[in-house]
Parts: structure tokens; sequence; C-alpha cells
């Protein structure tokens, strides 16, 4: 159990104008970004570890932020990625029988500027009705001028490539189970060889790959297709990841060729998105976007209303879809795509994000449904 300690004055300003002012709980600075808001109650470390806030300073609209504390376990890439950090309430004790620090010491140790003590509710407002817009924070000092005009000199994400900033250098195989009350699991023995591209990859969606029987080797972002096809891979995986997708030109390349040579691929977030663009389909920037782990999404084939976690900025557009895509999820927040599958190449994607760090398990099949089109390639090759 921890008490919080004392802190510093901190300000959110709004490219519209509109600033908030609180205090500091995490390292002092300045940031900026593209602000939006996510209403998980949970996941707050899970969140500010995933590449796909790069650029984004995420506000969280649940109250009480921090009572579980953070822990080395919990981290979804290498760092921490959010540009910043906005919740309204920081409880005074932290408890939890993982917690290793509390979320200030977090913060601070890793370098994420936050600040709480504003109205969240106001804030959302004021994203939901306006859309999505440039925010400044600053930690430590109280200088509006200098952050209204951070906000209004960051240029927003649309038209930004930011997988192949957030990607890793080199290629590394990946090979851990999922999270048990031990701690993390071994993997089982391999059956499938997968080429994950790392667009902005979060890890735990390479553990459920892995505990599905897996051989995982993570390549790079701008990796050729014909690199890829070399390591002779039962299936390609298309990671989440942050930023806008149509200037990822060498990714549509690369996927355009992998569906050719006829390899099961599977892709999540802006892999989905990717895919869509590789099959010739449109996307789109949204108002403020997907940003939470209660969203509800209908399965087209089945029925079923699914609890999904989601975290983009674009969306396929639906009206493009050319005759060989096919729809398969949808939003019931707001009607927009959420799901394709090729019908000529075994192919497919999802919006969200189904892996469950933070949020549900209720898309959890889709990651059967990947290990079911490599069952089936093999088997046609016998």
């Amino acid at each position: 159990m921890s008490l919080l300690p004392a802190f510093s004055p901190a300000l959110l300003a709004l490219a519209d104008g509109t600033v908030f002012r609180g205090y500091a709980i995490g390292a002092e600075g300045t940031t900026s970004g593209e602000v939006v808001f996510n209403t998980a109650m949970t996941g707050y470390q899970e969140i500010l570890t995933d590449p796909s806030y790069c650029r984004q300073i995420v506000t969280l609209t649940y109250p009480h932020i921090g009572n579980t504390g953070c822990n080395a376990e919990d981290f979804e890439s290498r760092a921490n990625f959010a540009a910043g950090l906005v919740i309204r309430d920081l409880p005074i004790r932290a408890s939890n029988w993982r917690i290793e620090q509390t979320l200030p010491d977090y913060l601070k140790q890793h370098g994420v500027v936050a600040i709480a003590g504003i109205d969240t509710r106001k804030l959302t407002r004021i994203l939901r009705e306006k859309g999505a817009q440039a925010g400044c924070i600053i930690a430590g000092v109280a200088d509006e001028a200098k952050a209204l005009a951070e906000a209004r000199a960051f240029p927003g994400l649309a038209g930004m490539d930011l997988a192949k900033v957030v990607s890793v250098d080199s290629p590394y195989q990946f090979s851990e189970g999922e999270w048990t009350l031990k701690g993390y699991a071994a993997a089982p023995a391999a059956k499938f060889k997968v080429v994950a591209y790392d667009y902005g990859v979060k890890t735990n969606i390479l553990r459920m790959l892995a505990a599905r029987g897996c051989d995982v080797t993570v390549v790079p972002a701008q990796t050729p297709a014909a690199e890829v096809l070399k390591y002779k891979p039962d299936g390609v995986f298309l990671s989440n990841g942050p930023g806008d997708p149509e200037p990822c030109d060498y990714a549509i390349t690369a996927i355009r060729e992998i569906l050719a040579a006829g390899v099961p691929t599977y892709g999540i977030c802006l892999g989905h998105q990717l895919l869509a663009l590789a099959s010739g389909a449109k996307t789109l920037k949204m108002k403020f976007g997907h940003h939470g782990a209660n969203h509800p999404v209908k399965d087209l084939d089945t029925n079923q209303v699914l609890i999904t976690s989601q975290n983009h900025g674009f969306a396929v557009d639906v009206d493009t879809l050319p005759a060989n895509v096919r729809a398969t999820h949808v939003s019931l927040f707001d009607g927009s795509l959420q799901g394709i599958a090729r019908t000529d190449v075994p192919a497919f994607s999802f919006q969200g994000h189904p892996e469950a760090s933070p949020g549900p398990h209720d898309v959890a099949y889709l990651f059967d449904r990947f290990i079911k089109l490599m069952q089936d390639k093999k088997a046609e090759g016998k």
C-alpha cells in the first residue's frame, strides 16, 4: 500500500483555446499530440504501452485511475508510447497483490507527462462534439501561452506514417505463452511458422499466437514481401499500430504480394486497415475514433454481439469494399466497419484489439480462425 506525494501544477490546452488546470502526476515537462478519450475502466498500463497510442494524449473517462498501481508484467511493448495521460482523480492509496510501483512513480520513471484533477467529463464532451483535437500538457509550471502554442503547432495524425517509427529495427523470435497466476507460461511446441509484421505490435497478440502453437518471427514494418516469403511461413500476421494507414505504401505493396502468394493472412487494427487498402478499399479519418474496452460489435456471420477493446482513429470505408471483400463485423455504436474477409484468398482482419490487453476475451476466436486457415492450407499441400 502506498500514499500520494505532493504534486506540482500542470495544465492541458486544446487547439480550440480551452485550458484545463490540474496537477502533475508524472514527469515534468511538455508534451503534445492528438487528444482522445478512452472509456476503459482498467488497463491503464497496457494503454500507455500500446504503440497504437503514439503521438496521442489519452484521456481516461473512468474517474479513479491508479488504484492497483503498476508492475513489470503488464507492459504491452518495450516502452511507453502514449504522448501523455489525462485523468480525473488519482486515489490516495494504491493496493494490489501484484503492485510494484504507484502510477505516479511509474510515470516519472518512464518520462510520461500526465495531468490529474481536471473535469474529464467536460473534456470528453468537447472531443465528442468537436472531434479529437490537438493538445498540449505542461507539467511542473503553468505556462498557458506556451501550451496553447504547442497545441496549435501539432499537425494532426492525418497523413502521418508512424508504423515505421514505432517498429523494431531487426527481426526477432517470440516464444512466450499467455499469463497465468504463476507468471507467463511457456509456449507449447510449434506447429505453424508465422511471420508477424510489427507496425506497433502488442506483446499479448504475439503470446496468443505462440500459445496456439505458432513459431513467431517478428519483422520490421518495412520488410519487403520477398524477405517474408523466404521464411516459408504458414501464415502472415499484420499487427496493430499508430497513425494514418494510407501513407504506409511499403506495407500495402508487401501485403498485396503476400496475398498473391496465397499465404493465410490475419490483420488487427492498423493491419486490418492495411489489408483493406491492399485489397482496393479506402480508409477515412474518424471524428473522435474508438478507444475503450466496452465497445459492442456484431459478428455478421453468427449475429453474436461481442464486447471488444478498441483503439483506432481511422476506419475502412465500407462503401469502397471491392467485390472480393466482404464485411464480417460492424460496430453497434456507429455502424462502422469492424471486420473483413477476402473471398478469393485466405485472408481476414478485425478492427478492434481481440487479445484482451486490456479488455474482454470475446473476440479471441479470431486467433483460432487464423490457425484453421493455416491448417486448411497445409492440408491442401499434402
